[in-house]
């Protein structure tokens, strides 16, 4: 069965089952956002042949990744998911299970994070396009901005990257994993298709702002466009530079297996690893590695100076420039 032989009403049934209970059926959708706390709203377009094809993410994972994305916003802000809005553009020649495989993988993704479908739109292309926009609420004083990391500040990470670029590069050429276990395949894989959004940070955050008398200052977005992208964005936002130390940068030791001569070059520049990218006092930083999975790291400082460097060791010695040319581009 097609989605021309549904129409526009037989869809909206469809997708029913697959969004909060009475959160539709209305001209929009009535969002009550906790007292003391604002609302952050942030969207994301996919489109197909663009941001996923058949050969390397089945329709759920589309939908998972599609969700994913806006979750890994809002934690970059430091807000707590309230709700999406999916709207989609649909050739009408696509089958029906393509569609509800979609919706299954949103659901599951929204489900492990406690949020749900609130709304959405429906109409016809040519080509499948996804617009996703979730709304999100932080506390007043705890959003977190790009435009605020301080010299001094550490540069944490709360995971490995380059992780997603390799599991990209196993579904568009299995032959690189010929030398890796079948856990090993799987979990990069895996890191490529069904991305973790941060959230899990949020709480721990709050509990080391609980334990100080003071407020903690934090600089941050997510990783999706590329470590490096991250780490350039809060530099030029903030007006200040940053030194990275190479020996101490989060890479799955399967990506070094893999790609021995461009592990360090996936890990900046691959994107879509959808981890934190936070700066923070030096003591909070420590403590928050502490209480993070395997992956997360202190990979380098923020300074006054502009330049944005990769360092061998505190000499400086073989630098590498950090650039937003080598990373994900929409227009290339």
């Amino acid at each position: 069965m097609l989605v021309s032989d549904l129409g526009e009403q037989g869809l909206l049934k469809l997708i029913q089952p697959y969004c909060l209970p009475n959160s539709i059926g209305d001209d929009g959708a009535i969002v009550r956002v906790p007292p003391e706390q604002e609302l952050v709203v942030t969207t994301d377009v996919l489109v197909d042949r663009v941001h996923f094809s058949d050969q390397t993410t089945s329709p759920f994972d589309v939908g998972w990744r599609s969700v994913a994305a806006n979750l890994s916003d809002l934690a970059a802000m430091g807000a707590k998911p309230l709700g999406i809005t999916v709207g989609l553009s649909l050739p009408p020649e696509l089958p029906v299970v393509w569609l509800e495989q979609l919706y299954a993988g949103m659901q599951a993704c929204l489900t492990q994070y406690g949020t749900g479908i609130i709304g959405g739109d429906l109409t016809r292309s040519s080509v499948i396009t996804i617009a996703i926009t979730a709304l999100g609420a932080v506390k007043s004083d705890q959003g977190i901005r790009r435009s605020t990391a301080r010299g001094g500040d550490a540069i944490v990470v709360t995971g490995n990257h380059g992780s997603s670029y390799a599991g990209l590069q196993l579904l568009l050429n299995p032959e690189l994993g010929a030398d890796l276990t079948e856990r090993d395949r799987d979990f990069l894989i895996a890191a490529h298709q069904r991305p973790q959004p941060r959230l899990d940070v949020l709480p721990i955050l709050d509990e080391l702002r609980q334990s100080v008398s003071q407020v903690i200052p934090i600089s941050g977005m997510d990783s999706s466009d590329g470590l490096a992208d991250a780490i350039v964005q809060i530099c030029r936002a903030s007006g200040v530079g940053a030194i990275l130390d190479r020996s101490a940068i989060s890479i799955n030791p399967s990506l070094t297996q893999m790609l021995p001569d461009t592990a360090l070059e996936s890990a900046l520049y691959g994107g879509e690893d959808f981890e934190l990218v936070l700066c923070l006092p030096k003591p909070i930083a420590a403590q928050l590695v502490d209480r993070l999975n395997l992956g997360a790291a202190i990979i380098g400082t923020i300074t006054q100076e502009l330049e944005i460097l990769v360092v061998d060791d505190i000499n400086r010695s073989s630098p590498i420039d950090l650039d937003l040319k080598s990373g994900f581009q929409h227009f290339h």
